[in-house]
């Protein structure tokens, strides 16, 4: 199954927005990582080049979890894709409301690829925004509660049956200089894998 082209088939059709032009089968994909939004050169995007931007903050945080990987493709391989909430370049610092809404259809339909998940990450606000709105279309409720992140950290919540993990973007220079947020986000991904390993036993 090819990414992009599910996703393009999605009313609209998506002009000008950029999908992951990935190749993959949606049975082993276990959990999603949802970033904030897609970086304004598509080649630095998770699925881009190989030194992608979008990478050299995400390979290294999977190292420090204590996974064995230096790749893209590693991280595929082990059930794991990555996306973004917004798949159009930010035109200013903030993400509003409105442009997240426009770009729910997508992102439910790129959920609703992988009928097996175990666990979706929300890597930042955009990202706990964004599921919240369709979780509240589906059950008329948020699943994540609007407090800060920090303070949701000692609760587990589950949308269905699956793990719901809000935590810090993981893209971009900040990440490096706010070591709490490098560690906090670290943790949560250690988290993952280690429900994803639970599962798989």
């Amino acid at each position: 199954m090819n990414v992009k082209k599910e996703l393009e088939q999605v009313t609209g059709g998506g002009e000008g927005f950029y999908f992951n032009n990935i190749d993959l089968d949606p049975q082993k994909i276990q959990a999603v990582m949802i970033n904030e939004v897609v970086p304004s050169d598509s080649r630095q995007d998770f699925y881009g080049q190989a030194d992608a931007d979008y990478l050299k903050t995400t390979i290294p945080l999977f190292q420090k979890a204590g996974a064995k990987i230096t790749t893209i493709d590693d991280i595929l391989q082990m059930g794991i894709y990555i996306t973004n909430a917004v798949k159009t370049p930010k035109s200013q610092y903030t993400i509003e409301k409105n442009v997240i809404e426009d770009h729910l259809p997508y992102l439910e339909r790129e959920l609703a690829l992988f009928p097996n998940l175990k666990v979706i990450m929300l890597m930042g606000d955009v990202a706990k925004k964004a599921f919240n709105m369709i979780a509240k279309k589906a059950t008329k409720k948020h699943v994540i509660p609007s407090t800060a992140t920090y303070k949701l950290r000692s609760s587990e919540f589950y949308y269905g049956s699956i793990r719901v993990i809000p935590s810090y973007i993981m893209t971009g220079g900040n990440l490096l200089i706010e070591k709490s947020k490098l560690q906090m986000t670290t943790e949560d991904i250690e988290t993952m894998l280690t429900i994803l390993n639970t599962e798989s036993e």
